[in-house]
């Protein structure tokens, strides 16, 4: 890569390039000589919390593509110089060095999978299985919740992909009790454009995934079935991609995806993906903002999973809130929720009404927190930033003295 397109930028042995919880980072960068340490206050569980990073490895983007905070630190270990990318040169970047671009975008996925791993089993208490097996597990979820469409789906799926597994027999005699044909409906996998009817199941999870998708119009829910219960993870619009996980990585998906609606979607497999990547740099530009965007949410997930007060995580998931919408934290700031307390006690993992008065207790201490006709407020967002950071630090001295008991 020209420097003429780049800045080439240098920092002594010992300097700071990047500064956890600072705002408005707008550059990331990519190591041409040295070697970078990248450390995290609010440590990820299953994450080393000391990266060691040299020449070609990249820190920052996260940040920067996502217009966040700085959810990491990195300091130079040695002199160390360095490609400084601006967010807004993205696109500039793909076309001058296509493979950089990708490496970022797998990464991304890799990790993005990571994080969601870890909230997973830290939420709900159970694992994520990838194993096409559970395909027939699935299949049984809907077809006693009386969904046959999804049924139907999931069974036609799992025989597809393992015609003589052990729930061979089981799948085509329920396909059979829904008059479903043993056989999905055929794919035209060469047709980028798809439509799907409303209800339709896109994807299921533990399916192998061979396509990401940008819708084009309508809207798609994201599921997933935890402990024998459909848990809605989010619901996507017009101009979104998802099902890029299963294609960057070769693993089967995470979650199903199912039309909100009438829904027309533009395909892209993986034989055709670099070479779009490289066509179109604003499709990675918004993969990788879209990506950037995710792990930030999910960081932030993680780092609320490690607040030890429940009321801490609370006042933790109102902040994160703000900060998603890119709100300004300053001084008398207001910022109108929109949320009540049964909405919140959702987000944070709780348990509604019987939390709820964990939730009004925290109201009524802290009284720039408000509670209005049933919706949250707050009049003083850099109280509640303060409050927040009272609360993790309390956690974080709670965990030193189990860790020495």
């Amino acid at each position: 890569m020209s420097n003429g397109f780049f800045q080439i930028v240098n920092y002594p042995k010992g300097s700071y390039v990047i500064v956890e919880g600072k705002k408005e980072a707008h550059n990331f960068f990519i190591i041409r000589q040295g070697k970078v340490r990248v450390t995290r206050e609010n440590q990820v569980v299953g994450e080393d919390p000391n990266q060691l990073l040299g020449p070609g490895d990249f820190f920052g983007v996260v940040a920067a593509m996502s217009q966040h905070a700085q959810i990491e630190s990195a300091i130079a270990l040695t002199d160390v110089s360095l490609i400084q990318v601006s967010y807004d040169q993205f696109g500039t970047l793909i076309q001058k060095n296509t493979p950089v671009a990708m490496k970022i975008i797998r990464y991304f996925s890799m990790k993005l999978r990571q994080f969601d791993s870890t909230i997973t089993r830290l939420s709900f208490r159970t694992a994520i299985e990838e194993d096409p097996n559970q395909l027939f597990a699935i299949g049984e979820y809907y077809f006693n919740q009386k969904n046959t469409l999804h049924a139907a789906y999931a069974f036609q799926k799992y025989l597809q992909y393992l015609p003589n597994g052990q729930y061979a027999t089981q799948a085509k005699l329920k396909l059979q009790t829904v008059n479903q044909p043993v056989a999905p409906p055929p794919i035209d996998y060469t047709k980028f454009n798809r439509a799907y009817g409303d209800n339709e199941m896109i994807f299921c999870e533990h399916e192998p995934g061979r396509e990401l998708y940008i819708i084009q119009h309508g809207r798609v829910k994201i599921t997933k079935i935890v402990d024998s219960n459909e848990v809605l993870l989010a619901v996507l619009q017009s101009g979104d991609i998802f099902g890029e996980m299963a294609l960057l990585d070769n693993k089967p998906r995470s979650a199903s995806a199912i039309a909100w609606g009438e829904v027309q979607l533009l395909a892209i497999n993986k034989a055709n993906f670099e070479g779009m990547v490289k066509a179109q740099p604003q499709l990675a530009t918004r993969l990788i903002t879209l990506l950037s965007e995710r792990i930030w949410t999910a960081y932030k997930q993680l780092a609320n999973l490690l607040i030890s007060d429940p009321q801490g995580r609370v006042a933790d998931t109102l902040l994160t809130l703000v900060e998603k919408n890119r709100v300004k934290v300053i001084p008398k700031s207001t910022y109108n929720f929109e949320i009540g307390t049964k909405d919140l006690i959702k987000m944070v993992g709780l348990t509604y009404p019987k939390d709820e008065n964990l939730v009004l207790d925290l109201i009524s201490k802290n009284k720039f927190i408000k509670l209005d006709q049933g919706k949250i407020s707050c009049t003083d967002l850099v109280e509640l930033e303060k409050l927040v950071q009272a609360f993790r630090k309390k956690s974080q001295i709670d965990a030193k003295i189990k860790k020495r008991a």
